[in-house]
């Protein structure tokens, strides 16, 4: 199908040609370490704090680049120079990582935001596979194991919520555990990898999912039951859809056809009731019973949430052959490219308003770093082109 071969140039070429150069170029502070992800349109800093999940993330990139792509030099050295900073001032004395830095590297926020730990243990998991460096596997195992520690009160003492009136639990952690037991899986007891998977599919897909719906709730009370709250009601179709190729990596690991098929169910479920039928694109937030949501954005087209559908549907369609997923891909492919790259001076633009239109035209900023994009261009690049060899 030359479709498909035209499909994995482009994603092979975004990513190897435009996205990482991008971030090569704008990004690295050779002054004080680490990197910049504040940056306008055309790649100028606007900002110099450093979040740490964002640095994180970005160790992470270079170093699965350099771990399955191609094992370049500059990417090796872009990962460790954000590991040594990191490694030098992202952790509290307790071993938690804190939210955010100044340039320099003094401490901002504290670590209240348990996903800065996920993060620096997927960045030093991935660059023990590059380095063999034992000093960064430990630092990896270690945050992993304090992760598990917290994962039943996450913020700790950080949590603003009165205990006891409406307690909920977020999909969120046990959404990025599934990926984040494989990541660092060459480094911990396979009975803990095996056990950490088991429960958060069963959190995802049981204790998250409503049957009655098909649609993934944000937030359940701690025995997995509905609150008619504006949490309980909180969709996050973004988030539902990138914990299903999560959710299809371990069925296929596992061999599970019902529970692959299953993710897939949910997936184009979830499409159904979270595209915008009059200009096109998934709405960021909604509310499962139709209600205002409380989120003032609800309505943006977000970067992350659609290259992350991008990669479900192409492994939906690879490990099930389900054609509504490739028709469902084509839809969400001509929406994300028509919208988000910016041609003229490169990488994505992250936030549109409802009907398409560029919103804040930044390539990076608190929350979007070098990581979504160029993962989910990795992804499909990957699927598609083992798509294309099988034809």
């Amino acid at each position: 199908m030359i479709i498909t071969q035209t499909y994995t140039q482009l994603y092979r070429d975004a990513l190897l040609n435009d996205v990482i150069p991008f971030w090569q170029i704008h990004s690295i502070d050779q002054q004080d370490g680490g990197f910049f992800t504040c940056l306008d349109q055309q790649g100028n800093v606007y900002d110099t704090d450093k979040f740490i999940w964002l640095q994180a993330r970005q160790v992470w990139t270079f170093s699965m680049l350099y771990n399955k792509v191609e094992q370049r030099s500059d990417w090796l050295k872009a990962a460790q120079h954000g590991a040594d900073f990191l490694k030098k001032y992202g952790r509290a004395d307790d071993g938690s990582w804190y939210f955010s830095l100044t340039r320099d590297g003094r401490p901002l926020v504290q670590p209240y935001n348990i996903f800065s730990d996920c993060f620096a243990t997927m960045a030093f998991g991935q660059l023990s596979l590059a380095t063999v460096n034992d000093e960064y596997a430990q630092i990896a195992k270690l945050t992993f194991e304090q992760i598990l520690r917290r994962r039943d009160n996450p913020k700790g003492q950080w949590n603003k919520a009165i205990a006891g009136t409406r307690p909920l639990k977020n999909f969120a952690l046990p959404m990025i555990l599934c990926n984040l037991s494989l990541e660092i899986e060459h480094l911990l007891d396979r009975q803990l990898v095996e056990q950490t998977i088991d429960e958060c599919i069963h959190e995802v897909m049981d204790v998250f999912y409503d049957p009655e719906s098909g649609l993934i709730r944000e937030n359940v009370t701690p025995d997995g039951q509905f609150s008619d709250s504006y949490e309980g009601r909180l969709l996050n179709p973004g988030h539902a859809i990138e914990a299903m190729w999560f959710i299809m990596d371990l069925a296929t690991r596992r061999n599970d056809r019902a529970l692959l098929e299953k993710a897939v169910r949910i997936t184009l479920d979830t499409l159904d009731y979270a595209w915008d039928t009059q200009y096109g694109g998934l709405f960021y937030f909604m509310d499962s019973q139709g209600h205002p949501p409380q989120q003032l954005e609800w309505d943006q087209k977000l970067w992350w949430v659609h290259v992350e559908t991008l990669v479900t549907l192409l492994k939906g369609y690879q490990k099930t052959g389900n054609q509504v997923c490739w028709t469902w891909f084509e839809r969400v492919h001509a929406y994300t490219w028509a919208h988000f790259p910016d041609p003229i001076n490169g990488e994505w633009y992250g936030y549109l308003n409802r009907q398409g239109d560029v919103l804040l035209p930044l390539k990076g900023g608190k929350w979007k770093g070098c990581f979504h994009v160029p993962r989910g261009l990795y992804q499909c690049w990957l699927t598609l082109n083992s798509l294309y060899l099988a034809e």
